[in-house]
């Protein structure tokens, strides 16, 4: 087992707050799953993805089990619980030190929110249907700051070059504009792709697009791509049968 390698979000975000997101470096599992996938739920042994949390809490000093989720590319975003539930939604959020909130990605983007205060964190799966559909205005909204007052940071996701999506994903975008400045800015985020009627998405563009409606100015990361840097990242889109890694961010006790 090789040492396990974390991205330690390059944001300003309060000393108090913690955030690490994982790579597929380290850990115990095999195959299509090497090394560290941390899902219980893409075909890998389940002893095996145990053994990797365990590694997880372990390293970054959780004495608490991290908010685990159901995500089905909804717009849910709940209030984590220290009960060790598996809660069926696209993000969670909590004001309780030492609970870490965590998604789970292999292209999608994973957004870790907090408040400038460092009494409130979110972590948000954005994948293009969520995202489309309002997740990170729902993760914004279980804050009571004004918007103004939040940071954001944009995790590992798949890269414009590889993320060809039909029309369809295109008008999901423009239906949901919230104003021609985000319209003007949801445009910028597609160029034609290589098919017909097909277009290639930036998933940060339109994630920066989508805060920035909502008042969200204070926006970190967004440069990786899961799909080309195969040595770091799963990519589902790349290899079909693969794992994920988890993006975690809790408030220090």
């Amino acid at each position: 087992m090789s040492e396990l390698e974390f991205i330690r979000p390059d944001w300003p975000a309060p000393e108090r707050v913690r955030a690490a997101i994982t790579t597929r470096q380290g850990g115990v599992s095999e195959g299509p799953y090497a090394q560290f996938n941390l899902a219980l739920h893409v075909g890998d042994d389940a002893s095996a993805v145990q053994r990797n949390r365990a590694l997880l809490q372990a390293e970054l000093g959780l004495e608490r089990e991290p908010q685990w989720l159901e995500q089905i590319h909804g717009t849910a975003v709940v209030e984590a619980q220290d009960d060790g539930r598996v809660l069926t939604a696209d993000g969670c959020h909590t004001k309780q030190p030492g609970l870490a909130c965590a998604v789970l990605t292999a292209d999608c983007l994973p957004v870790l929110l907090c408040n400038q205060q460092g009494t409130r964190v979110a972590a948000v799966h954005a994948g293009w249907r969520g995202l489309a559909q309002g997740v990170l205005a729902a993760a914004v909204a279980r804050f009571s700051e004004p918007s103004a007052q939040l940071l954001a940071y944009l995790g590992p996701a798949l890269s414009q070059p590889h993320f060809e999506v039909g029309v369809e994903v295109l008008e999901a975008f423009f239906e949901q504009a919230r104003n021609e400045a985000h319209n003007e800015a949801i445009a910028q985020a597609f160029q034609p792709g290589q098919k017909p009627m097909h277009f290639q998405g930036d998933l940060y563009v339109l994630a920066r697009a989508e805060l920035e409606a909502l008042g969200v100015t204070a926006v970190y990361g967004g440069d990786f791509c899961t799909y080309r840097d195969r040595e770091r990242f799963y990519s589902y889109r790349r290899d079909r049968d693969t794992g994920r890694m988890a993006s975690l961010i809790w408030i220090n006790p």
